[in-house]
């Protein structure tokens, strides 16, 4: 089942709005939305949450070029890209 954009796996049998509870908690407890939830409960009857599918942010490397600041070099003419070939890298 899927839910508000969550893959849910219920194995205990919750309502919708039990289920949208626990992913709210999850989020909060993960501080990021989350692609799945699995609700289960453990030999005590506790509910336990395994939750997955965090996805890193997109990334972009911005460089600084002249002043200028540029992301990508895909729009670069043959020229251009040689020279930031040919530039000396230093590491950090």
């Amino acid at each position: 089942m899927r839910i508000n954009g969550t893959d849910i796996d219920d194995r205990i049998g919750l309502s919708e709005k039990e289920i949208l509870a626990y992913i709210s908690q999850a989020e909060n407890d993960a501080r990021e939305p989350i692609a799945k939830l699995k609700i289960s409960q453990d030999e005590n009857s506790k509910i336990r949450l395994d939750y997955e599918g965090f996805q890193p942010p997109k990334f972009e490397r911005i460089r600084r070029i002249t002043g200028y600041l540029v992301g990508t070099i895909d729009r670069w003419n043959n020229a251009k890209r040689d020279e930031e070939s040919e530039r000396v890298k230093h590491g950090v």
